[in-house]
């Protein structure tokens, strides 16, 4: 991962995240069920992983209920919009061929994140791995097993996180 200053003085980066082709072909279509759920969330009340991505404001029932009445819709839109802006981004990357064996399946893309584009990654990326530790029953960061297979794509987007956040601070 690198990144390029857009100018001195100025902390908005252009950041290059590399990826394999089936990487980028993997992680969009997460992408993609990750935005049919939210698109879903309005016929599917009690979802966790909704929950999760909506937390309530308030200890208070009531006032938990109003704020989500009045702003999940919103904060699900939003959440939306940043998937559509994440598989913009991998478009070209995540074109795959229809051969398994074909060596391009593991060549490296560079995929430019403009500013605007990184906050949206950033978001999607630690929504992706609150929805998967939903459903595999993570609720803190030790409660799963790093040789467990179940856990590879969370522990994946993870790094893929950890990675983007280091761009953009410069690291």
């Amino acid at each position: 991962m690198g990144h390029r200053s857009k100018g001195p003085g100025v902390t908005r980066r252009l950041v290059i995240l590399e990826l394999t082709r089936l990487e980028a072909a993997h992680l969009a279509g997460l992408v993609t069920q990750f935005a049919e759920l939210v698109d879903g969330a309005a016929t599917d009340d009690g979802d966790p992983a909704i929950a999760r991505l909506a937390p309530d404001a308030y200890d208070e029932p009531g006032a938990a209920d109003e704020f989500r009445r009045l702003t999940e819709a919103d904060l699900l839109d939003r959440r939306r919009d940043d998937a559509q802006i994440v598989l913009a981004s991998l478009a070209d990357a995540a074109q795959i061929p229809d051969d398994p064996d074909d060596p391009a399946l593991l060549e490296t893309v560079p995929v430019e994140l403009a500013p605007e584009a990184t906050g949206a990654w950033l978001r999607t990326l630690a929504a992706i791995r609150l929805v998967l530790a939903t459903r595999l029953g993570i609720t803190e960061e030790d409660h799963h097993s790093p040789e467990d297979p179940r856990f590879g794509i969370y522990d994946w987007l993870g790094y893929r996180l950890d990675g983007l956040v280091s761009a953009v601070e410069g690291d």
